[in-house]
């Protein structure tokens, strides 16, 4: 399949994280699902996420949906989530960009005050709420799939770190995540690049020594993706969080291949699996609003909003509240003649 040589963005913020969704320029994806499309993608197809995450087009922060026409009756639409280093079966500021991006562009139907839509994510299908004023989106709430704790305080061996106690949680993707204040960090932006240090080697030695399986989809499995937690630097928040992405596979061999990327956001899926660890502990109960802080000090409110059951696993149901703002629209090309059709990367910003 070729590679298109043009496609319709628009680019957006979340809290500050960024975030591009593609809305025309790609062909047919085979598939009978999201999940289907996401796999293709992943599999045969993966030159577009390579185009638009890797200079000169992106950078390592950045993230891109593909919005698709729906594989399911009465759904709005649907969207695959391409990252750095993998295709996140879910999202929440990636959700919230491409809801903010369909209602903005006036492709689907808007009601004000309150837009619901339906979506179909590659984890399935998420409900959502967009409260809308004059044509733009003040925030966005869905409710995300199921919530639930795999391992809780239990050691990791991390080379130069020594023990470090750590939850796993699937908030729409599996998270370790581990406590700041232990750590002797205190998450704040100048500390961006011990915090990736030391949230990469933490989920790299997590990736060794504890497995975790979805009950419902075992191709989800082992821990993707690492948060540090903290206490909020507002005394109006509840925790402060650090997400951290890698850019790259980890080298224990090499020192210098820890290069990753912080969320600029409090990371949504995080934020509800941070929940979720927290229910498992009795610290959070349903209803109760959960203000989380990011890097940037911007906040997503969470909520859990009834238990349910997901294999073996006591989960529950959360919703998540954020906004975002669009900041570009464009035509990404890709001339023929490119040397770069895939992109680049050079280890001054990017891992080996």
């Amino acid at each position: 399949m070729k590679t298109p040589e043009l496609l319709e963005a628009y680019d957006t913020h979340v809290c500050g994280e960024p975030g591009r969704v593609i809305v025309s320029g790609m062909p047919d994806i085979p598939g009978e699902s999201m999940f289907e499309k996401m796999k293709f993608l992943e599999g045969q197809f993966d030159s577009v996420r390579k185009l638009m995450l890797r200079e000169p087009r992106g950078y390592p922060a950045a993230n891109c949906n593909i919005i698709f026409p729906s594989t399911k009756p009465g759904v709005d639409a649907g969207y695959v989530i391409m990252e750095q280093v993998e295709y996140a079966p879910m999202s929440g500021t990636n959700t919230i960009a491409v809801t903010t991006v369909l209602i903005e562009s006036g492709r689907v139907k808007v009601e004000e005050p309150i837009t619901k839509l339906t979506l179909e994510s590659p984890a399935g299908l998420i409900q959502i709420e967009a409260e809308v004023e004059n044509g733009k989106v003040t925030k966005v709430t869905f409710e995300n799939v199921p919530a639930f704790s795999i391992h809780l305080d239990q050691p990791v061996e991390v080379p130069e770190l020594g023990t470090v106690m750590v939850d796993v949680a699937w908030g729409g993707m599996f998270f370790v995540i581990a406590d700041a204040p232990s750590l002797g960090l205190k998450l704040t932006p100048d500390e961006a690049g011990e915090i990736v240090r030391v949230g990469e080697m933490i989920k790299a030695a997590t990736q060794e020594q504890l497995d975790c399986v979805h009950p419902l989809n075992p191709k989800f499995r082992g821990v993707t993706i690492a948060q540090l937690s903290g206490p909020p630097l507002d005394e109006n928040n509840q925790r402060r969080n650090s997400v951290i992405v890698s850019t790259g596979e980890l080298n224990w061999d090499k020192p210098n291949s820890w290069k990753g990327a912080l969320d600029r956001s409090p990371c949504g899926t995080g934020t509800c699996a941070k929940m979720a660890t927290l229910y498992s502990k009795g610290q959070l109960g349903l209803n109760q609003e959960f203000h989380h802080e990011g890097i940037l000090s911007t906040v997503f409110t969470g909520k859990l909003l009834r238990e349910t059951q997901i294999g073996e696993y006591k989960a529950v149901v959360p919703t998540l509240s954020g906004s975002a703002w669009i900041t570009g629209h464009a035509h990404y090309r890709l001339d023929p003649s490119d040397p770069f059709p895939e992109g680049f990367t050079v280890g001054d910003i990017w891992a080996e």
